[in-house]
């Protein structure tokens, strides 16, 4: 019965046909890092740094749990079926009705991207593991594809016959997808290309890169059809409606540019944020609205009738952007390398980390409001000032090798210090 809710409102939420006011969907413990709509139009998946996807019908959430560490990517097959992939090298397929998933594969290196094709049998993925998998969705044996660069995107051409891909030494390369060979270098950029948008009707390709480089090319010769190029750096997130008449940039800066395609003037130049990046873009099923996300907890959508006067996704910095110089040392180290996965409250609150809140004395693994990795579940470690002290000075890949951890170390011995300090202040037992 847990999901019995859950498809009668499938059935009660009437179909996106007209443009939706401003709205956000609130309840991730981390910055958003994907967003899907189904085909219908009905759902929206959000794919985040705390772990989790977000299926949101009638802008309430049913939690989608499987990953070991942030989703970065996620699409609709189907109504009924989606896959995701992440930092925890993980491709994962979803039957959205039971909310249960399986794991399709792993590659050796966090998954960027997701593409589906056209006959949805097969789900391509993008790795910075230097290759493509490819992944049935039939039951047939995966493989990967040799690309020779970390891969940031991928999609679909000549009705699933071609791969174009979008990687981190500057080059878009096609690939036969078949037979899994190099076909044909497209283009070279000369920094890395982040994410592209495919209009094959059109005969357009368009793709953003490291140093804000923004083009759209055609598919025949490559040639520059229009550079929209600003001085804003990295271009990380692109979306095409759906009727191909409007192209969605997201950027470094925190803003987001609307192209019209029958022109490529600029329809829009929002100021999504008061500081980071866009992360995510997705339109709307009917074009209405273009639905972001970033640094902020949540995913915001706004009406392209008007998107000006709408709220910004962060209004402050968030705290590990903090530069307020009355804060101490050691609550900048933890604004800096722990807020964002980790609370100092009495409960997880969704992040990708448990809460730090009495963390002295305690045994690895064991706050029981958070899921931990196996690594973590079977360490003989307990916090304590040395051992907080060797996880930043060696790093989490050295010192609990396997856990969901992020790489990250605290080079100096006082900002270590200090960070313990600090954290001793939420703690209401001494070191043991």
């Amino acid at each position: 019965m847990r999901y019995l809710g859950l498809l009668i409102a499938l059935c009660l939420w009437p179909l996106e046909a007209v443009a939706e006011d401003f709205f956000q969907l609130k309840g991730h413990g981390g910055p958003i890092k994907g967003i899907a709509v189904s085909p219908d139009g009905s759902r929206i998946l959000t794919a985040s740094f705390d772990n989790a996807l977000g299926l949101w019908v009638n802008r309430q959430p049913q939690w989608l749990e499987g990953h070991d560490a942030a989703v970065n990517a996620v699409a609709f097959v189907d109504e009924a079926r989606a896959v995701s992939a992440g930092d925890d090298f993980a491709v994962r397929q979803w039957d959205l009705a039971t909310g249960q998933s399986s794991v399709l594969g792993h590659h050796l290196g966090k998954v960027l991207s997701l593409a589906v094709s056209p006959d949805r049998q097969y789900v391509v993925s993008a790795s910075w593991d230097s290759r493509l998998g490819v992944w049935s969705l039939t039951g047939a044996a995966p493989r990967f594809i040799q690309v020779g660069a970390n891969v940031n995107d991928v999609a679909f051409a000549q009705q699933g016959r071609v791969l174009f891909v979008a990687s981190a030494d500057g080059r878009i390369r096609v690939f036969d997808f078949d037979r899994g060979t190099l076909e044909q270098l497209f283009l070279s950029n000369g920094f890395g290309v982040n994410t592209l948008v495919l209009n094959e009707a059109a005969g357009w390709l368009a793709f953003g890169a490291v140093d804000g480089v923004t083009k759209i090319v055609s598919l025949d010769s490559a040639e520059v059809i229009k550079d929209i190029t600003l001085e804003r750096r990295p271009v990380l997130a692109m979306d095409m409606s759906r009727d191909g008449g409007m192209l969605a940039v997201g950027d470094g800066e925190g803003y987001i540019l609307l192209l019209n395609r029958v022109d490529w003037s600029i329809a829009s130049d929002i100021k999504a944020t008061h500081r980071g990046p866009i992360w995510a873009l997705a339109f709307a099923a009917d074009g209405q609205n273009i639905h972001a996300g970033g640094l902020d907890d949540a995913m915001f959508s706004w009406p392209l009738s008007d998107p000006r006067d709408a709220p910004r996704m962060v209004a402050e910095d968030r705290d590990f952007l903090n530069g307020n110089d009355r804060a101490s040392n050691g609550e900048r180290q933890f604004q800096r390398k722990c807020s964002i996965c980790h609370t100092l409250t009495g409960d997880s609150a969704r992040r990708a980390g448990p809460t730090l809140k009495d963390l002295f004395g305690r045994p690895a693994g064991t706050v029981p409001d958070y899921t931990y990795s196996k690594t973590l579940q079977d360490a003989e470690i307990v916090w304590n000032g040395q051992t907080i002290d060797a996880l930043f000075d060696l790093g989490p890949d050295v010192y609990i090798a396997g856990s969901k951890m992020p790489v990250q170390r605290i080079a100096r011995a006082e900002d270590r210090a200090d960070l313990i300090a600090y954290l001793r202040l939420y703690s209401d037992i001494e070191d043991q």
